[in-house]
């Protein structure tokens, strides 16, 4: 019996590869072409993916920015999603100051220039509404600049939202003193090596720790996106990408009992250290487990105008899988 084959994007983390492997058993008649397409750098498969998919609907499922997508769910593109959360992080991990720049606590960076990739990157969202939440930093209060076009059209011009000039980088401004704070989901390497800038949090690591603890969440920065005419082709495949997304994971962990399956030679320890750090499971799909996470979120939006009104987390996916 032939099979019928669905694109999926995705981007390379330890647990997508065993859909790259094959490894993930597909429904009958389906079979998954999983196609490595990264952001920063490109990968196998190309680059620009939340772009590819958000607007040019290239993929039949796709991982893409939690932000982008709430934009364009907005706006009426014919895409749906299902509670698979691929990539989280904390937004303490993601915040580098000029060395001499004399801020040494977030409520420095008031009245500060802060250099981001866009104001709709889901990390510059959560980034922006942690330093307000956690930290009493107004995002209004701080002048931020953008250094790539938004991926979703927006018309916020705010008094405190700029352009970096043409040709310029924020890790570029941010080395030289030009801009006072640097944030970005993949930091390019060469802001860890220069002594010029340093994370804001001394620790981060305790920082991220102390924000589970008080939030009980790991952040959410992507999920899977289906197009709604591959879903009107296959109603049971919202469903069965939550298994499959769930084996994959449940796979990748596995990696990791084996001592010798990192390059990193106490790769087991610090999977175990994390694993007795969390007490709980901060990759878990699903609606449920993860709606305080998604509302937080959503707040956030809606106080930085990039929506004009609260969304439901239930709007966001397919109501086959409400009850996740």
């Amino acid at each position: 019996m032939t099979s019928d084959r669905l694109s999926i994007a995705l981007e390379r983390y330890d647990r997508h590869v065993p859909f790259f492997m094959g490894l993930v058993a597909t429904p009958p008649g389906i079979e998954l072409e999983a196609l490595e397409v990264g952001m920063v750098p490109p990968r196998r498969d190309g680059i620009d993916r939340h772009r590819r998919m958000l607007v040019g609907l290239e993929f039949d499922i796709a991982e893409v920015s939690l932000a982008s997508y709430i934009m364009a769910r907005r706006r009426g593109v014919p895409l749906t999603a299902v509670p698979c959360f691929p990539r989280r992080l904390f937004s303490q991990n993601h915040i580098f100051v000029n060395a001499d720049s004399g801020i040494g606590a977030p409520a420095d960076l008031i009245g500060r220039r802060v250099a981001i990739w866009a104001f709709q990157v889901t990390m510059s969202v959560l980034a922006k509404g942690d330093l307000q939440a956690e930290y009493e930093v107004p995002w209004r209060e701080v002048t931020w600049l953008t250094e790539r076009d938004e991926e979703i059209p927006w018309t916020g011009t705010g008094s405190n939202i700029e352009r970096l000039p043409a040709g310029r980088s924020g890790v570029e401004m941010v080395l030289a003193g030009e801009v006072d704070a640097y944030i970005n989901p993949h930091p390019p390497e060469e802001i860890f090596a220069d002594n010029r800038v340093r994370r804001l949090f001394s620790d981060p690591r305790e920082e991220c720790l102390r924000y589970w603890q008080k939030h009980g969440c790991y952040p959410i920065m992507h999920l899977l996106a289906i197009r709604d005419e591959t879903v009107a082709a296959y109603p049971d495949l919202p469903r069965q990408i939550v298994g499959m997304w769930d084996d994959a994971r449940d796979q990748a962990r596995e990696f990791y009992l084996d001592h010798d399956y990192t390059v990193l030679p106490f790769g087991r320890y610090a999977f175990e250290s994390d694993q007795e750090a969390f007490d709980g499971e901060p990759w878990q799909s699903g609606l449920a487990a993860n709606r305080d996470n998604l509302e937080r979120f959503i707040g956030y939006m809606v106080d930085q105008e990039l929506i004009d009104a609260p969304v439901s987390p239930e709007s966001l996916f397919h109501e086959s899988v409400l009850e996740t």
